[in-house]
């Protein structure tokens, strides 16, 4: 039997591992100090006009407009943060103020002109041009929000820009939705720990550290919590003490036909496969599923990756980002789309789904040790910052052809489309 008939279709994984993942319900109130990369979880209202009257966009001078083309007097002079009276505010014919940038424009005046397309200046008069629209640089009360508008929706990412927004409403405290929890643990004897002695048939688990660096690179916070034991009665254990998290993020031990007890141990935990086995290459062992607690009202999402430590990184950038992006209420939870040009040709296997690492810059693909490296290499990792994800009857990408990428920089701005548009 093929792979394609064994393994679950790559776009049919993505969207079940989706529709599978819940949206936290926690919410907490967090500073605007502590609020950068938080998800906003309910609508934030305009409370406060901005700008809340009207102001000068210029140093200038306001009049009428009906007097453009004259020397008018200037009847005062007005500066940022004086408190005027718009009561007694008239402006006689022939007259003006001088204005300061970010003053409050008195409702008798309509357009300002700036000091440096005035002539004839002086600390009485100043001579207007012909040519000012009605309006020019005056910006109105509420024109930029008003009272009762949405400034952000729930389900926004708040960055800096959010902050400055949040700051000019006087609002120093903001409801988030609280930070899921998550733990990473890795599987097999033949692991070691950093700080361990590694003989020739040991391996230091470069996994765990790679994941959890990754996640926080991606905005999460995430716990390592230990090698699952190679004993099933131990790993079920174990796993039992992992469904405090709301999510675990397991490597190795996966593997089709394999002696391990990873999992069954889930199973016995009450594991629920979504599904194992994607028609992808690197990372076809890959599998999801939930273990739901009803009485706690609880899901604690399950993803399960390869071992090899390529085939890990890509795949948790691939799958698991946009899933945890949606469990901790992210609305833009599909991936960034860079289109950029490629600079080489390269082979693809036909049949699967290839996740392809190369490099982009200055709207430039470039591929990979030509797409020759194995899924237990590391170096290839840090020598890309992307991903090409081709479609099953792809055998290869032509130069100069134009390629959808995925880049590893989370952070990374572009416009927001469906992978699969």
């Amino acid at each position: 039997m093929s792979n394609k008939l064994n393994f679950l279709d790559f776009e049919e994984a993505v969207k079940i591992s989706l529709n599978l993942a819940k949206t936290t319900t926690l919410k907490e109130i967090v500073p605007i100090s502590k609020a950068l990369g938080r998800v906003v979880s309910s609508d934030i209202i305009c409370k406060k006009n901005l700008p809340s009257f009207n102001n000068s966009a210029m140093d200038g001078f306001a009049f009428k407009v009906d007097d453009c083309g004259k020397t008018l007097k200037i009847k005062k002079v007005i500066f940022a943060g004086d408190k005027g009276d718009d009561v007694n505010a008239i402006l006689e014919q022939g007259e003006c103020y001088k204005i300061m940038t970010g003053a409050k424009v008195p409702s008798d005046a309509n357009t300002i002109v700036p000091i440096e397309n005035c002539f004839d200046v002086s600390d009485t008069s100043v001579g207007i041009p012909e040519d000012v629209k009605v309006g020019s640089n005056l910006r109105l009360k509420g024109e930029e929000q008003k009272e009762g508008n949405v400034l952000f929706k729930k389900g926004e990412v708040i960055n800096s820009s959010h902050i400055t927004l949040l700051a000019s409403q006087g609002l120093m405290m903001i409801e988030v939705f609280k930070q899921i929890s998550i733990a990473v643990v890795s599987t097999g004897n033949e692991l070691k720990e950093p700080w361990e002695n590694a003989n020739e048939e040991e391996i230091y688990n470069c996994n765990s550290y790679a994941l959890v660096s990754l996640l926080e690179e991606a905005g999460f916070s995430a716990t390592y919590s230990g090698v699952v034991p190679d004993n099933l009665d131990e790993s079920i254990k174990f796993i039992s003490n992992l469904k405090t998290f709301d999510v675990v993020i397991t490597t190795g031990g996966i593997s089709m036909g394999d002696a391990d007890f990873v999992g069954e141990a889930f199973v016995q935990n009450g594991l629920q496969t979504a599904f194992h086995g994607v028609n992808v290459k690197p990372g076809r062992p890959i599998m999801m599923g939930s273990i739901e607690d009803k009485d706690k009202n609880k899901q604690t999402f399950v993803m399960c990756l390869p071992g090899n430590p390529l085939t890990a990184m890509v795949n948790m950038h691939l799958f698991a980002i946009p899933v945890l992006n949606k469990i901790q209420g992210n609305s833009s939870f599909y991936h960034d789309i860079v289109i950029a040009k490629n600079k080489q040709t390269f082979k693809t296997k036909k049949g699967r789904v290839n996740l392809v690492l190369g490099n982009c810059e200055n709207g430039g693909f470039s591929v990979t040790r030509n797409n020759k490296y194995g899924s237990g290499m590391i170096t290839a990792l840090y020598e890309s910052n992307c991903i090409l994800v081709t479609s099953e009857n792809t055998a290869g990408v032509e130069k100069e052809q134009m390629v959808k990428l995925i880049k590893f920089n989370n952070k990374f701005l572009n416009e927001q489309i469906n992978i699969f548009n």
